[in-house]
């Protein structure tokens, strides 16, 4: 390690030049710097004291696509982080820069980020309401559910505090039905089920939306997608929101699922299961049943 920042600081002129290529999106210059054997050593290098990312990352934070494809093409690491252990990904969702994430995800960066990081794209993403590229993080393999060890052992109530949970505390009813159609788990968000069974009184996301008095829409989703009505607490407050949802929960524990919808959940936990989720609309069954499977409107017969 002392070795490469020693190596890091020495060449941190031009490191620093890439840098100032990228973040002015002049792709010739970067191009021409790159086609040379002094700069193209430091393509992945950081730099010295004070700098803190890639040319790469540099590129992606101001969303210059043409100098992100140039790096590329010259070999920068698609995965390479930042000192907090960020991704050229991670600047790209966190800049809502579609374009750059695009070309990412097709350059194989991992969808999910670096392990380091405390955070991920997706956690980003739902925070932020970017439906479009939380849908292309979780189309190219993304996990839907929360990932974030730190997070986990932190408190019970931090659990909850995955992409669901995110999506629903700011409102965004259209990545929380994202994460839910790619197979977020409806009741914790959490794909640590060892971590769970540590926590005393962990809390679901079904407690934690009474709890913050998000809409009756989010709890009708949780238990469309499966969510156990019998765990969380109910504390009804005077809230008229609360109150409308705590009263749909206790309409759904008074009366069984029809089977049509458990037989639903039940193809859609097997396909989970065995990390098949997007590949719902290539099964060989008639589009009334796919479209079933995908939770969307049926269509209306005239007679």
């Amino acid at each position: 390690m002392l070795k490469l920042r020693t190596t890091e600081e020495e060449s941190s002129r031009e490191i620093s030049q890439l840098r100032q290529a990228a973040l002015e999106n002049n792709e010739r210059l970067l191009d021409e710097m790159l086609c040379q054997e002094i700069y193209k050593k430091v393509i992945n290098y950081r730099g010295g004291w004070g700098i803190a990312s890639t040319p790469l990352h540099a590129a992606v934070s101001k969303g210059h696509l043409s100098c992100l494809q140039v790096l590329l093409t010259h070999g920068a690491l698609v995965d390479c982080v930042d000192v907090k252990a960020q991704t050229p990904l991670f600047a790209a969702v966190r800049g809502k820069y579609l374009d750059c994430v695009l070309a990412l995800l097709r350059s194989g960066a991992d969808p999910n980020g670096s392990a380091y990081n405390i955070c991920s794209p997706v956690l980003t993403a739902a925070r932020d309401g970017d439906v479009e590229i939380l849908q292309e993080l979780l189309k190219h393999g993304a996990e839907a559910n929360s990932r974030s060890r730190v997070l986990l052992w932190t408190s019970s109530a931090r659990v909850s505090s995955g992409p669901l949970y995110l999506a629903a505390v700011y409102g965004h009813i259209e990545c929380f039905k994202l994460l839910l159609l790619y197979g977020a788990d409806p009741d914790y968000n959490c794909a640590y089920a060892r971590l769970l069974s540590t926590i005393k009184q962990p809390k679901t996301v079904l407690e934690m939306c009474l709890r913050h008095g998000c809409g009756v829409e989010y709890i009708q989703l949780l238990i469309d997608f499966g969510a156990n009505v019998y765990l969380p607490t109910l504390i009804i407050e005077k809230s008229t929101k609360q109150n409308e949802a705590v009263e749909l929960l206790l309409q759904e524990r008074g009366n069984p699922k029809a089977l049509t919808s458990l037989c639903r959940l039940a193809v859609r936990r097997y396909l989970k299961k065995i990390n098949k989720m997007h590949c719902i609309e290539q099964l060989d069954m008639p589009t009334s049943l796919i479209n079933f499977l995908q939770y969307k409107p049926l269509p209306v017969m005239i007679l």
